[in-house]
């Protein structure tokens, strides 16, 4: 177990490396959630400290602390945020609660407590005599746990100094400090040693130094600069040594205990990936978290960085002092999260390189730097807002992304990781910042009397991992096998097509004369005329070269909009853009000729006047009730000018409701409804097509699993996002209730005057059932809480806050990538509107037009399809096909299945994924059936190859016959010549 005789494994400066390795690992796989559980044995923990909870300042004989007597000075010291109860008077009363906190942790399930030992509780003054009462009451919590088989991690000193060794000695800037602190923990080993198996001499020294003693941020609130902050940290060092020899040589035999120092740290990256920022990243650790553990555990000296760079600032010590330091620690006890990173980290100590909140690669940095050793975290987690109360969510999510990080370092980097200890069990006094946040699993009311204990979420969320041992692997999350349905549509998306009408050189009836002596150009010969020939689909180029780069990707429809502003610029059929009008008819006929299904919608809003022609964008847009019948009109002429070529009719794709009033909402589903009925009426019998609606519908998901009120949000934001728009059409012909009831509330409670319109009885008739599937555009996953907790995210309107889940992988534009989310949102597609044919017309994710980001296209094609697979074969839903999003990064940068660069279009490695998707109809695997579809039953694979390629089949055709006629004419009169001579 002693660091003294084992072998080096690492030695300072190896933990460079890290930065280096983690930019190497493979992406997205690297980033991707781990589901597998921890080492059988792992400890799971809680923790508190004294000042924090314990309350009763002065109580039973208890002494005063540096930090009551900092708390008590009338003038508020900068950045010192007490707010509510005074400071940590009372704070939790843990003092008068034991019980209570024991029952927290039963119910929790933790293997083990870690808590501080009030030092001014046992000595009031700092040295003799005892107070009785104080060790009442340890022993009382002590034979507790062991009453609920919890282990102690008992820390001698966190924070709370008796103000008399501050008064008579100055603190820790004494050098008598060590030799009375080696007393106190001689005084806690024999009373309560027995019962412990885990001591840690003290929290944090870095803080203590540093801020109590240098910046004097923080208690005993002595601004003695740099010179101190270091002489003190080489007394915190000797203090810890004398006492980690005290026990190993006078209580270890008995008591059989481990004993180290908790050390906390930050994280820190390079600006850029340069050798010289990654050596400032590395000093930077040197002078926080090295300052300590390099003279623990390598070689009881300072690093070398702090010794080149601070020269007599830094005390020195002698070879006795550094044998005598050099391995005093049983394991790693390191303390990471919301106390030190970002708060009281020194900004001179990041060395203008940035702070991150990486746990997985601080545990590969120590296990490189310091010879691979056991750690213990002892202290991890982050905060939520002094006023969240029950439903936590940031936390659960941060908790969740520091446990999962830790598992990873477990069986990715070998890092010898032995337990976790969550902070804190509950609600307390968090130090500098006072009552303003929060980081507790259980809620304490402090204002009230009893101070009871109510569990957050978090503490569901804690438990249940416990009970799991970490993150194992669930059905729901595995990947399936299997085909999708005979006549699936696989599709790809382009909001709108790029439309070139430039006349090809075959139009132009000029003549021209080639001046081959001089100029070397075409000169127009005035005058002169040929007869003008038909316009013919082929003289659009722009056509035949996105047709091949459809063929290429093997898709069997392509969905892309129309664009009313140009094709009707009047907003009437007053004039109208013949020209781009049959440039669409041979985009849609090209299609159809190779075998590709166009799927057209009539209108999609853009930032422009959305879209829309001027003149109806100038006069209110869908706020005039006169747009509805601009839009039928235009649907009508749509419909007999295309209708022979399209069968597969979008009437608004993706209105943005996040940008609709309720007026215009209204009006928009009355123009749908009746372009719907219109084409019911005249077009559908002789075009044979369908014709829908296209949604966005991203999935909202409570933040908060358990939480009832989390799920009324998620089920109230589903209803105003899409429910708004499919409920008319889709369900009962008006408007989901929960919308009306909501709305009705807000405007009588805060008098908002959001009113939401009625349907007369003939319109709801005529919007009702206006559909022939559902189509769906997808992208991403939200969380939403009730609890507010950042201002810039909560929507006040409709009472949610938008919540991060920081273990999800996310684009570089910062979409979340969910995959489960799409087969949830088709599940409750279903449950809402019953067995309808649904079709996924949109789902895509962003990158940075670097090839590794393609990667994560890669991956969201394939696990978003998986899961659309799953809800088809194992939830039944009526799914017809699939759309990406989006063809080219020309029309959509950043989103497109083409790069698109110097003119150029070029396949990413996305799109030969999903083209091989699509050869396979799924995910075949070796039991998979074989899907015999009707019009592959009397096909062969090589008609494939002839019935793309008839235009050269035809021209071969004509040379074979030429050839066979030539040598039928030259053999005919080579005889008669033959003949005549005879």
């Amino acid at each position: 177990l002693l660091l003294l005789g084992r072998p080096l494994l690492g030695a300072p400066g190896q933990g460079a490396g890290t930065w280096s390795r983690f930019a190497g690992l493979p992406y997205p796989q690297d980033q991707l959630f781990l589901h597998d559980t921890f080492p059988d044995g792992f400890l799971w923990g809680a923790g508190s400290a004294a000042y924090q909870t314990e309350g009763g300042w002065s109580q039973d004989g208890k002494g005063p602390s540096v930090w009551d007597t900092f708390a008590h000075r009338p003038a508020t010291p900068p950045g010192f945020a007490p707010s509510g109860p005074a400071a940590g008077d009372v704070a939790s009363d843990s003092y008068n609660n034991l019980f209570r906190d024991a029952e927290g942790l039963r119910r929790l399930g933790v293997s083990h407590y870690r808590f501080s030992l009030a030092w001014a509780r046992l000595l009031p003054n700092g040295t003799a005599p005892l107070n009785p009462a104080g060790l009442a009451h340890y022993q009382r919590l002590l034979g507790r746990l062991r009453e609920l088989g919890i282990e102690a991690v008992v820390t001698l000193y966190h924070w709370d100094l008796p103000q008399g060794l501050q008064d008579a000695f100055g603190g820790w800037a004494s050098p008598v400090l060590p030799q009375l602190f080696r007393d106190y923990a001689e005084l806690c080993f024999r009373h309560f040693g027995g019962q412990v198996r885990y001591w840690l001499t003290m929290d944090n020294p870095y803080v203590v130094a540093w801020h109590g003693y240098s910046t004097g941020r923080l208690p005993p609130g002595v601004r003695g600069g740099p010179r101190l902050g270091y002489q003190v940290a080489h007394h915190l060092l000797q203090a810890h040594a004398k006492v980690w020899h005290l026990y190993n040589d006078h209580f270890r035999p008995t008591q059989k205990g481990k004993v180290s120092i908790a050390l906390s740290s930050h994280w820190i990256k390079p600006q850029r990936m340069t050798e010289k920022n990654i050596k400032e990243c590395q000093k930077s650790l040197d002078f926080v978290l090295g300052w300590f553990a390099k003279p623990i555990f390598i070689d009881g000296d300072y690093p070398e960085s702090m010794r080149s760079n601070l020269s007599s600032l830094l005390p020195e010590f002698s070879e006795a002092e550094k044998k005598y330091i050099k391995g005093t620690a049983d394991f790693f006890a390191l303390s990471f999260g919301a106390t030190l990173s970002f708060q009281l980290l020194d900004s001179h100590m990041k060395f203008q390189q940035l702070e991150s909140i990486s746990l997985r690669q601080l545990l590969y940095w120590i296990s490189s730097e310091y010879n691979n050793p056991q750690i213990f975290i002892v202290e991890n987690s982050w905060f939520v807002s002094g006023s969240t109360k029950r439903d936590d969510a940031k936390y659960i999510y941060y908790l969740k992304k520091f446990i999962m990080e830790t598992l990873k370092a477990i069986r990715y980097d070998g890092v010898n990781v032995f337990g976790y200890t969550v902070w804190s069990l509950l609600d307390g006094f968090e130090w500098h910042r006072g009552y303003s946040i929060r980081r507790g699993l259980f809620y304490v009311d402090f204002q009230s009397h009893d101070k009871k204990l109510m569990p957050k979420s978090s503490v569901l969320f804690y438990q249940k991992l416990i009970e799991k041992n970490g993150f194992p692997p669930l059905p729901e999350n595995q990947p399936i096998e299997g085909l999708f349905p005979c006549g699936f549509a696989w599709g790809v998306v382009d909001n709108y097509i790029q439309v070139d009408t430039t006349p090809a050189q075959f139009l132009d009836s000029n003549v021209y004369v080639w001046d081959v002596h001089q100029t070397k150009k075409l000169i127009k010969v005035d005058g002169v005329f040929t007869s003008r020939r038909k316009r013919h689909c082929v003289d659009f180029a722009a056509i035949r070269l996105q047709i091949s780069l459809l063929q290429e990707m093997h898709v069997t429809h392509f969905h892309f909009s129309l664009k009313w502003s140009l094709i009707l610029p009047l907003g009437n059929l007053s004039l109208i853009n013949h020209t781009l009008v049959h440039y669409y008819q041979c985009f849609a006929s090209e299609l159809l000729r190779v075998n590709i299904t166009p799927v057209v919608a009539l209108w999609q809003p853009m930032a422009e006047n959305q879209e829309l022609p001027v003149s109806l964008a100038k006069f209110g847009a869908w706020e005039n009730p006169e747009t509805i019948q601009a839009f039928v009109e235009y649907a009508k002429f749509c419909f007999r000018s295309l209708g022979d070529h399209v069968k597969f009719w979008i009437t608004m794709n993706e209105p943005s409701v996040k940008n609709l009033t309720y007026t215009a909402g209204h009006n928009l589903l009355k123009a749908h409804a009746k372009a719907w009925r219109l084409y019911d009426k005249e077009f559908r019998r002789s075009q044979k097509g369908k014709i829908s609606i296209a949604l966005q519908a991203d999935w909202v998901e409570p933040a908060c699993p358990f939480s009832r009120n989390d799920q009324e949000v998620a089920d109230r934001i589903l209803e105003f996002d899409i429910g708004w728009l499919a409920q008319p059409i889709f369900g009962n012909g008006d408007y989901p209730q929960v919308m009306r009831a909501w709305l009705h509330q807000r405007n009588s409670v805060d008098l908002y005057n959001f009113h939401l319109p009625y349907f007369s009885e003939d319109e709801k008739k005529l919007i009702q059932g206006s559909f022939d599937f559902f189509a769906l555009s997808h992208y991403t996953t939200t969380l939403v809480g009730w609890e507010k907790e950042d201002a810039l995210k909560y929507d006040h309107y409709l009472e949610v806050q938008m919540i991060n889940d920081i273990t999800w992988l996310h684009s570089p534009n910062r979409a979340a990538v969910v995959p489960w989310g799409l087969r949830k949102l088709l599940k409750w597609v279903k449950s809402k509107y019953g067995d309808v044919p649904v079709y996924v017309m949109a789902n895509g994710i962003d990158d940075d037009q670097n090839m590794v980001h393609d990667k994560l296209r890669v991956y969201y094609i394939q696990n978003y399809i998986n899961e659309a697979l799953k809800a088809y074969t194992l939830d039944n839903i009526n799914l017809q096909g699939y759309f990406v999003y989006s063809f080219n990064d020309n029309t959509a940068p950043k989103y497109g299945l083409y790069s698109y660069v110097a003119n150029q279009y070029k396949p990413k490695p996305s799109m030969k994924h999903y083209r091989e998707i699509i050869d396979n109809n799924g995910f075949p695997g070796p039991e998979t059936p074989e899907l015999l579809c009707p019009e592959e039953i009397a096909s062969c694979s090589e008609c494939h190859f002839f019935r793309t390629r008839k235009s050269l089949l035809a021209f071969i055709s004509f040379i074979f016959v030429a050839f066979i006629v030539t040598i039928f004419f030259i053999t005919y009169y080579s005889k008669r010549v033959e003949r005549r001579y005879k």
